[in-house]
Formats: structure tokens, C-alpha cells, sequence
């Protein structure tokens, strides 16, 4: 996958007079979080800063959804200058790996496309690279609990700090439209990019690996459904987990699905990444469930879902991209069964 400018940008923030070998062993903590968000809105005006900042307990804050849309809480980077444009970024980076930081701000770039392709189509939603949100819930700092979020089309991640330390980081979607770029439009990322392309082929290669009675157990529909399910809403569905379960699949094919699992836990920070596996392995990785629904080859809609005591990750590609290739617009988010948002069931 390409490095876009914005990487680039908190590349250099990163480097300063440290050299690449400080950049190289980064490891974003709460209090980086904490510090980021404190210089990303000391950098504000007034009337920005009046924008970017809502209590924490103001029900905005678990208004998310990864649709086009006319309004969304916070500031998009449209309406802040270069250097707050940089103090931005330096937050978003805070809250996710490089890897989910380059995948946040290639799907950012992948609205160049979208705006290429749709231009001149009559009701077609704004396409901008810059039309992102910053929001601050509560005030940061070491004690009490704060959080942020960042938002646009087909990205939406949110985060709870509780007395310095990092609470929440659900509901994490990621979203890409076109899933690969299938030609280059002059703008955006390069014909060939595929910012999802592990959470898709992964998904495959499981299922691929089935015995037919295996996946007669696996697959829960023929269709895949037209999205993901809760999409928007505060919480996750509390429903019990179909498909096959982990006791029942071989040790190869438990293999293929640890491998689909870091494809998500990837995109954390470190840290959280390694807490989300160790909890998953507490709770009992015989408890997973994968379903399938849909085509079990790409360009015909598929889904898939692994569900957990613990977490909940569903995919799907249905929708056809902006050109009109069919089953090219990928959906994926990561859930926690017991409560998004910092809050418990």
C-alpha cells in the first residue's frame, strides 16, 4: 500500500530532531493521548475549540455512523490551518498502530475517487478528503474520563480514557469504497490499492479451508445481508453467535482464523492490540464463532462475522463501488460484546 501525504505529515512530527530510529520505536501510550488532544485543542481558536469540544456525557457522543453525512459533530479538517491540520493528525495517530493510522488516512484519500467518478452525477453526497471530524468529550487530562473520536465516511473510531488510562477504543470501523482501485482517475491512491485487503482475503481463505460439512455449518445465508447490523447504534447486537465454532475447526483452521483476528487487532495501538488477543484467549478461543453469508468468491456480495464472549467483528461487501463494480465497497467494524463507548450493558 502507497504512503499518502498525510503519513508523511506526522512522519516528520514524529522524526523531528530524533531521527528515524525514534519514529521507528514509537509507542503511542494514554498519556500521549492525553497530551495530543490538550495541544490539538490549545492549537484552536475560540470558536473552533467551542466546534471540537462536548461534555462527555452528551448523547453525541454515541451518535456515530460511517454513512455520508450533510452534519456531524466536532471540527473536520476542512476549517483548520496547516498546523492544526498537523496536531490532528498527531491525535488520530495516538489512538491507533501506523498500520490503522495508514489505513485512516488512505480511506480519506480514497474520497478523491469517489468525487472524480460521481462528478457531475445529480445527488450525490459531498466527496472530500478534509470532510473528517475531530471531536473532544470532557476535558483531557489524567483524571476522570474523557474521549475522543474521529469521523467521516467510512471512518469512525472512538475512544474513553478513565483516569489515565485507555478505556475504550469501540465502536473501531473501517470502510473502504472502491475496496481495490480498480483504474487510475488521476487523483487518490494508485490503481491496485486495497486497504482491507487482509480483513477480505482472510475471510476467504478460512472459509476456503472448510470441509463441506464444516462450512454447511459456517454459512448462515446465501445472500449476504445488504450491511452490518447495529449499524450507528451505541451497542453491539446482543445476540448469541452462529456459525461454526472454533472446537469443531482443525488446528490449521484455527491458524487462518488468529490471522484474521490480528488483521483487525493490527490496526490498535500495540498495547491494546495485545490486551484484546490476551482477552480473547481468557475468555476461551474454543468459544469463537465464524459465519458466513453470501458468495464464497470476490465481485458477488459476501459477509462474514466472528463473535466472541468478548468482542464481535463483522464484515461485509455488497454495495458496488463508485464506477459501478460490483461487491467492491468493504464495511468492517470491531465491537465489545460488553459495552461500546466506555459503557457497560
Amino acid at each position: 500500500m502507497p504512503t499518502r501525504k498525510p503519513l508523511i505529515i506526522f512522519a516528520l512530527i514524529l522524526l523531528g530532531s530524533g531521527g528515524a530510529m525514534a519514529a521507528l520505536n514509537y509507542r503511542p501510550s494514554a498519556a500521549d493521548m492525553t497530551q495530543s488532544a490538550e495541544k490539538f485543542l490549545a492549537g484552536l481558536s475560540a470558536e473552533q475549540r467551542a466546534q471540537a469540544s462536548m461534555a462527555f456525557d452528551d448523547p453525541a457522543r454515541l451518535d456515530w455512523h460511517f454513512i455520508p453525512k450533510d452534519k456531524r459533530k466536532g471540527l473536520q479538517i476542512k476549517e483548520m490551518n496547516a498546523d492544526q491540520r498537523k496536531l490532528a493528525h498527531a491525535l488520530l495517530a495516538t489512538g491507533v498502530s501506523k498500520l490503522g493510522y495508514q489505513k485512516a488516512t488512505t480511506i480519506m484519500e480514497l474520497e478523491k475517487i469517489l468525487r472524480a467518478l460521481e462528478k457531475g452525477m445529480p445527488g450525490k453526497p459531498i466527496r472530500d478528503p478534509q470532510r473528517y471530524y475531530f471531536t473532544v468529550f470532557g476535558e483531557p487530562g489524567s483524571a476522570g474520563r474523557w474521549g475522543w473520536s474521529v469521523e467521516g465516511h467510512h471512518l469512525s473510531l472512538n475512544f474513553v480514557v478513565d483516569a489515565g488510562k485507555l478505556a475504550s477504543i469501540t465502536p473501531a470501523f473501517y470502510g473502504a469504497n472502491p475496496a481495490e482501485v480498480q483504474s487510475d482517475v488521476g487523483v487518490g491512491p494508485p490503481k491496485g490499492t486495497r486497504v482491507l485487503r487482509h480483513e477480505e482475503e482472510l475471510g476467504f481463505k478460512l472459509l476456503h479451508a472448510l470441509s463441506a460439512e464444516q462450512r454447511a455449518r459456517a454459512v448462515i445465508a446465501e445472500k449476504a445481508p445488504n450491511d452490518l447490523r447495529a449499524a450507528g447504534e451505541p451497542q453491539a447486537p446482543d445476540t448469541p453467535p452462529e456459525g461454526l465454532p472454533v472446537s469443531a475447526m482443525t488446528e490449521e483452521q484455527v491458524t487462518i482464523l488468529r490471522t484474521l483476528l490480528a488483521a483487525y487487532t493490527d490496526n490498535m495501538l500495540a498495547d491494546e492490540g495485545a490486551a484484546r488477543q490476551a482477552e480473547i484467549r481468557a475468555a476461551g478461543i474454543e468459544k469463537l464463532h465464524f459465519a458466513w453469508a453470501g458468495a464464497d468468491h470476490p465481485g458477488v456480495g459476501h459477509y462474514y462475522r466472528v463473535q466472541g464472549p468478548t468482542f464481535l467483528i463483522e464484515f461485509c461487501n455488497t454495495q458496488p463501488d463508485g464506477a459501478g463494480n460490483p461487491a467492491n465497497h468493504i464495511h468492517t467494524v470491531w465491537r465489545r460484546m460488553a459495552g461500546d463507548f466506555g459503557i457497560e450493558r
